[in-house]
């Protein structure tokens, strides 16, 4: 018999009854559904991570003071603060292009009859660039201001809602923080979540000094952010930093850091690799559905050899060979197994589309993970379809023509 004519009567053969041919198909289709739909978030998740860390600067290096571990590794050793002067020498180095010095400080805000709990950050004028972030009224922090410890603030967006209201312009005016008095210069426009969750938009920046001498009381930074002009050139730059700052620390050569540098790609490492871990948990609970549903399969076609062991005799008597047999229950199973497999798919675009809706998130299903979808949906059909197949293919004519 041609590979035509046993895919005919194959599909004849599932035809005969539809409800069963359906609800078999029904574990293939939830499964599939399934691994779709937890692939889709998963995947979403992890490029909206990496659209958000870069999002919050410019070919950016982050250096922290002391050691840090993630995940039970020692990420460094050492207690070394940062101070003014490292910034300093760092802005001598040729990788460099910009440099901001950092101090936070969370501090009960007040102004106009209001008040409110924000965080105040300690920045310099290369902030701005770092960040790529422009004002939405008046102007960012000078120079000037740096160097002459003025009492001057830019507002994010929010605490300037919140404090002046919304839509309002409150340059000009003037907040009380702690003890002292700060004139408002300008408000940042909308940022959002930075890469670690925090409001961006819910802060208070200042000069540097302004905050380490006024509000703070000490020469110390919580770290030193640093920017180059392009991204081939970062790596380069976070090597730079760290040769500059284990010499201008005297660290022995076999001496841990007593400093972090974290590069973009590191939070993005660090911020997807509990997200792939999840989604790979996620849709390996889902590929359980999968196996079930070739379980199914081979149920429903050890059902169908027993019921047609007649019609097997028949066409092995008249000619027809056990492969032609094998094959056409081969077929079956992979008919069964693909067919649920593409209903599978447009169901769990259509699950993600929902998630995505519903939960809030981004859903992005990789082509991969389709045409995986669809190989192993043709795998699962001759697994567990072969077993049922082989069975058939093997009966004894004269036996199958006398089972009632």
């Amino acid at each position: 018999m041609g590979a035509l004519m046993t895919l005919l009567v194959a599909f004849k053969a599932l035809g005969r009854n539809k409800m069963r041919t359906a609800l078999t198909m029904l574990g293939m289709i939830i499964g599939v559904a399934a691994v779709i739909a937890m692939v889709a978030l998963g995947t979403g998740a992890q490029a909206a991570i990496e659209e958000q860390i870069r999002g919050a600067g410019t070919n950016m290096v982050t250096l922290f003071p002391g050691a840090m571990s993630f995940g039970g590794v020692n990420m460094g050793g050492g207690t070394g603060r940062l101070q003014p002067p490292d910034a300093d020498a760092l802005r001598l180095l040729p990788e460099v292009t910009y440099v901001s010095e950092i101090v936070e400080s969370r501090q009960q805000v007040i102004a106009a009859g209001a008040n409110w709990s924000t965080n105040i950050v300690g920045v310099n004028v290369d902030y701005q660039d770092i960040k790529s972030w422009p004002t939405l009224y008046g102007v960012f922090i000078s120079e000037n201001d740096v160097r002459t410890v003025a009492r001057v603030c830019v507002l994010g967006i929010n605490v300037s809602d919140n404090l002046f209201g919304p839509g309002l312009d409150p340059t000009g005016e003037h907040i009380r923080i702690r003890n002292q008095l700060f004139r408002v210069i300008g408000v940042m426009t909308a940022k959002g979540a930075s890469s670690g969750g925090r409001n961006q938009d819910d802060q208070v920046f200042a000069p540097y000094t302004t905050v380490l001498k006024k509000l703070q009381g000490r020469d110390w930074l919580n770290h030193i952010l640093l920017s180059t002009e392009s991204d081939d050139r970062v790596d380069a730059m976070a090597q730079a930093i760290r040769a500059e700052m284990r010499f201008r620390h005297e660290l022995p050569d076999d001496a841990e850091d007593s400093f972090r540098v974290q590069t973009q790609q590191d939070m993005i490492a660090a911020r997807t690799a509990q997200t792939e871990t999840m989604t790979t948990l996620l849709a390996g609970i889902a590929g359980v559905s999968l196996v079930v549903g070739g379980i199914g399969i081979m149920n429903i076609m050890l059902v169908s050899v027993t019921e047609r062991t007649r019609e097997i005799g028949l066409r092995l008597a008249i000619g027809a060979r056990g492969s032609d047999v094998l094959r056409q229950f081969l077929i079956e199973a992979v008919a069964i197994s693909l067919v649920g497999g593409a209903f599978g798919i447009a169901a769990g675009y259509g699950i993600a589309e929902f998630l995505e809706v519903y939960l809030q998130s981004p859903a992005l299903i990789p082509a991969d993970a389709i045409v995986t979808a669809v190989g192993f949906s043709g795998a699962v059909g001759v697994f567990f379809g072969f077993y049922p197949a082989r069975k058939a293919a093997s009966l004894d004519p004269i036996e199958a023509l006398r089972f009632e």
